[in-house]
């Protein structure tokens, strides 16, 4: 069965101010409807990983291939498609846009790639919203709603296009043990309902032990 993402010897250099070899030939990888948790200290290349694994960050040695498809002969243009098309990302800070309606928040990856009309797409907004529980928030500003309600937005947004993969990082780091909680099921939800793989790095180990399999890195290793 091929990985759903896989690294094959990733190496990353800090060229600035000194010469810093951040990931050292890391090798892993993530089967479809898995969830798998990175946890490692700070500065231990969790971020840097994260980056290079979303294909924001092309300077890196070694290959990454998403759904079989190796990332590095790519264009920047491909590799935006491929991010639009097949990775979710859900941050700590939620990053919705507070003028626009939540509604409009998730809509936008959509209407960015084009794919379907504009009223496909909110239909689909409102059916992600209903499925994560605040599809009666759906009129209402951004900035109007709760931490915990745009938490769920933005796993809302991060579904709109129905990706391969999910990519968290750390999100779950500004919520209360309530709200982090229900954050997990929901994702626990989409690996064993969708078959969506998920990635998330956290520092929070009662998350990452209810994972599939936890990631250890440390100073730039998969442990």
């Amino acid at each position: 069965m091929i990985p759903i993402l896989e690294t094959r010897n990733i190496n990353k250099y800090f060229l600035d101010p000194v010469l810093f070899h951040v990931l050292k030939n890391i090798s892993i990888q993530l089967q479809s409807g898995e969830f798998v948790s990175i946890m490692g200290k700070s500065g231990c290349g969790k971020s840097t990983l994260l980056y290079i694994l979303s294909t924001m960050d092309t300077a890196y040695e070694g290959e990454l291939f998403i759904d079989g498809q190796e990332m590095s002969k790519l264009s920047r243009n491909e590799l935006a498609r491929i991010r639009n098309e097949k990775i979710g990302f859900v941050f700590q800070f939620h990053y919705l846009l507070p003028e626009f309606s939540v509604l409009k928040n998730v809509m936008l990856p959509a209407l960015k790639l084009g794919k379907y009309s504009e009223t496909v797409i909110r239909n689909k907004a409102q059916e992600k919203l209903e499925m994560l529980g605040v599809g009666d928030q759906s009129h209402k500003k951004a900035s109007r709603i709760s931490g915990g309600q745009k938490q769920r937005v933005s796993i809302a947004r991060a579904l709109i296009n129905d990706p391969k993969i999910i990519i968290g990082d750390e999100p779950t780091g500004n919520l209360d043990s309530k709200n982090s909680e229900n954050v997990f099921n929901l994702l626990k939800q989409l690996s064993s309902d969708i078959g969506i793989s998920l990635l998330v790095v956290t520092h929070d180990l009662d998350f990452a032990k209810k994972t599939d399999r936890i990631i250890e890195m440390g100073d730039g290793v998969v442990l």
